[in-house]
């Protein structure tokens, strides 16, 4: 039998996954994150998207147990039997998008996104964007509450609920998503490639004001953003049999 890995386990601030980690510390051990084979993440969706930017720059895998609300990319919580699901579990990787945004003031925020980055009026009056792709100008004016661009393992998540479609996780694309259009009155948006480069320009900044989010980390009130896949940077996520990314968004599509 092969040795148990190294784990490090990491938990939301809830009483639940507080818990939890006690108990899976003191059954399995601990380690440092830098010096784990396996980082077990407990908590819900966002607790793993936020272990997933916070680890990104070390080897180990991360392996999500649920102990919030919304657990699409998590596995159930079970105490028993950790090691042997481990040993078990299906890779998938997935790559963020790259988002940069120019504030009124001229200045530059980038940030990565595993979900999606979007754009959302903020202010009582309707947005105006201006979407570019690769240079071209595709539409001169989407007049709506707001716009995202989604990676396929986001695709379920604040896209599918703006109505976008369901990617599957191994196709090379993005979807491009309008929230809430108003003009074009039946404009619900694009499949891009996933190697296109979108920049969405807000239009009468100052009367319609627009603040841009990388997976609800904010960048605040934005004049245009610039989005694009990052090849160069991997996240490794970890499933059981028969329940990973692929299946979950199959099955998602049928309820």
């Amino acid at each position: 039998m092969a040795p148990a890995p190294k784990i490090a386990f990491l938990a939301s601030e809830t009483a639940r996954a507080e818990g939890a980690l006690d108990a899976l510390v003191a059954r399995y051990g601990h380690v440092p994150a830098d010096e784990a084979e396996v980082i077990v993440a407990l908590g819900g969706d966002g607790f793993m998207l936020q272990t997933l930017h916070a680890t990104q720059d070390l080897p180990a895998p991360v392996y999500g147990m649920n102990c919030g609300t919304i657990g699409f990319l998590m596995n159930a919580y079970r105490e028993a039997g950790l090691i042997e699901r481990l040993a078990a579990a299906e890779e998938e990787v997935i790559h963020p998008l790259r988002m940069l945004a120019t504030r009124p003031d001229g200045s530059l925020v980038e940030a990565l996104a595993i979900n999606e980055v979007s754009l959302l009026r903020a202010g009582p009056q309707a947005a105006k964007l201006r979407i570019v792709v690769d240079g071209k100008l595709r539409l001169e004016e989407l007049v709506c509450d707001g716009a995202l661009v989604a990676t396929p393992a986001g695709s379920t998540a604040y896209n599918y609920s703006a109505h976008g479609p369901i990617l599957p996780i191994g196709s090379d694309v993005l979807a491009l998503t309008a929230v809430a259009p108003f003009r074009p009155r039946r404009w619900r948006g694009a499949l891009l490639p996933k190697t296109a480069r979108v920049r969405i320009e807000v239009l009468e900044p100052e009367k319609r004001p627009v603040m841009a989010e990388g997976d609800s980390r904010g960048a605040g009130v934005v004049t245009a953003v610039e989005i694009r896949s990052e090849p160069a940077i991997s996240h490794r996520i970890l499933f059981d049999p028969g329940h990973g990314l692929e299946e979950r968004l199959i099955r998602e599509q049928f309820l």
